[in-house]
Order: structure tokens, then sequence, then C-alpha cells
């Protein structure tokens, strides 16, 4: 058994860091911070997990957690773990990260999207972006994981093959993403509020949102060339899930065979990618509807040979491939088990 501990578990990724740490057969949870909870049981947080032991949640103390801990998941704030994670590091700990603070390997790039100066460079260096489609042998070594953004983490799955493949044109890329309440965290604000978000579609940090530097960074690692893409966020009326679009323009004419190609090569052996395009079934391309609860990340597309298009669609759970479940697949590569442990449960249909 593994001994885990949980920093920031009172939030909505915290909530589903615990709920998967709970059931996993091969972690014993040791101890899990809030500082709003301190004292209280998880339960008060998260409903959901009572009965599931008598774990309180802790005000954070760097010596607990380096003398109970062997792996360290940080559910932070933006920010703050980048004042405790060198500490946990230097007490010989490895940590996944699931926020924002290791995700980028240019350090101007912090300042740009995030708005400070990042302090430890080293540490950018070090931190293995925490996607195993991409990076499964650097994760398994890694002793720091820095797991990416959702709406990041489905667009790059969504059109890394195509990228690879040298099929499109690179510079012009345009992602439209639809996400659930849930991504923007549990702390409500006048634009999560149920009356104002209910029944609408907004759209939100139109340019130059945080996760095109994340996207920008891992494509171009997959092509060895520099990717631009074009990114807007849209708030829909769901909790849970992401769907992104992606119009991608081709280089040539391609066939459906072509593009499938692509991304059979690319993901034939990955657990929790599923290829989705089937014309004669109600789901017939991705939907987060029926990913709710998995790790899965659900690919399609269709051509468009009027514009020389290629529409690619990506839905996963924001709050499972998207972070905690992303978090988890990580920290099995990392312990050496298969990836799917802990992970192996199905969507609710209907939901």
């Amino acid at each position: 058994m593994t001994r885990i501990s949980v920093l920031g578990g009172s939030g909505y990724v915290g909530g589903e860091l615990l709920r998967l740490i709970l059931t996993h057969p091969a972690c014993e949870l040791q101890l899990v911070t809030s500082r709003q909870y301190a004292g209280q049981p998880i339960h008060r947080a998260h409903p959901n997990l009572r009965g599931m032991g008598t774990h309180r949640f802790e005000e954070f103390n760097l010596e607990a957690v380096a003398a109970k801990s062997q792996i360290v998941f940080t559910a932070l704030p933006h920010g703050k773990s980048l004042e405790v994670v060198p500490e946990l590091m230097e007490r010989g700990m490895r940590v996944i990260d699931l926020t924002a603070d290791f995700r980028l390997k240019d350090l101007a790039a912090y300042k740009d999207y995030y708005g400070f100066e990042h302090k430890r460079p080293d540490l950018l260096q070090e931190a293995v972006y925490g996607l195993p489609e991409l990076h499964r042998s650097a994760i398994k070594e890694a002793n720091l994981v820095a797991v990416p953004g959702c709406m990041a983490a489905s667009a790059i799955l969504g059109i890394a093959p195509i990228v690879a493949g040298g099929l499109i044109d690179t510079t012009k890329i345009v992602i439209d993403a639809k996400i659930g309440s849930s991504g923007a965290g549990i702390s409500p604000t006048i634009a999560t509020h149920h009356s104002e978000r209910s029944g609408g579609v907004r759209p939100y940090k139109v340019t130059g949102h945080r996760h095109i530097a994340e996207i920008e960074q891992e494509l171009s690692a997959v092509c060895k060339d520099h990717v631009k893409v074009a990114f807007t966020p849209h708030a829909v009326n769901m909790v849970r899930g992401i769907l992104t679009t992606i119009h991608a323009f081709t280089l040539q004419d391609l066939t459906d065979r072509d593009i499938w190609k692509a991304y059979r090569s690319y993901y034939h052996e990955e657990p929790f990618v599923r290829m989705v395009s089937d014309r004669k079934t109600l789901y017939g391309l991705p939907n987060p509807k029926v990913t709710v609860g998995t790790n899965f990340c659900d690919v399609g597309f269709e051509l468009d040979p009027h514009v020389q298009r290629i529409a690619i669609f990506s839905a996963l759970d924001n709050l499972m491939k998207g972070a905690a479940g992303q978090a988890v697949q990580c920290f099995n590569i990392i312990t050496s088990m298969d990836e799917r442990t802990g992970l192996n449960n199905l969507a609710l249909h209907p939901l």
C-alpha cells in the first residue's frame, strides 16, 4: 500500500480525489487538509463520502505530511502549490500537482497568462506534464507531475494525432470548449450563480485564455514545430463535462480512412481514449454526458471537404480525466500498476 495525503481536499477536485483514493486497492489515505473544514469529517464537504472511513480534515502541517506520506496530491488554489511543493520534494516526497503552478516550461508564460513571476524555474524543467498519452515513460520516473488543465487535456487529446501526422495547418487551429459549472470551482460568484448560468451559454475569456499556453506547448512538442491556436471557452448549463470542438484545416485532400489511420496508430493501446464516430447511434459523436464519472476521453471527427476542414470533437468529465482521474492514472503509472486500477467505473445512463 502507498501512503497518500491530499492537500486541499475540500473542493470539487479534492472530493473526486478522495472518492478515488478511498476505494483504490493500493492507496492508504493518511491525511487530507482543508483550512475551512479543519477538524470536521470529510463528509461535511463531500456528502457522497459519508460512511467511507473516519478521516477528518486537518490544518496543513509540513512535518506531519512528510512523516506520513510517500506521495502527495496537491489540489490547492493556483499559486499555492508553488509555496509548498518545493518543501515537500526536499523531504523526499513525490508530488502529483493539480494546479497550474508547474504545467508550463516557459517562465515568461506565467507572467503573460497567470500574472505572476514564477520563482522556481528549476522545478518547471523538472516537472512532467501529466498527460499519460503523451508522456507515459517520463511520468513513471517523475518526482513532480503537473496534471493538465481540464480544457487543455480535452483539446490536446482531440487533436494530437492529427498534429503529429502533419495533416493540418498548425498555424490555424480554432478551438471552442463548452464546460459545466463544476469547472468554475466550489466558490460561487455572480457568474456561476444558478439563476445567471441556467438556460444560457456564456462565452468568457474569449481571447488569451490561460489554457492556450498548455495547448500550444504540448502540441508544439508533438510536431516539433510552433503551433498556434485560437481558443474560446463557454459556460453551459450542465454540472460536469467538457465538449471541445476543434476546427483544423488540412494541407491536402484527405479521406476518412486517412484520419482513422492517424488516430488508431496514436491511440490503439490507450486504455482511456475511445474513438466515437457512429452515425447510426444516439451518441454518434462525443458527448460529455456519457463520460461523467469516468476517466474516458471520447474523440470523434467529421471531414468537411467544402473548406478542407476537419471538425474534431473531444468529450470528457472535467473532474475526472480533466483532473482527479488523470492524477490517479499518473499515480498508477508511477507505482507500476495497471493504469486502469481504481478507474474502471463506467458512466451512468441515462443521467
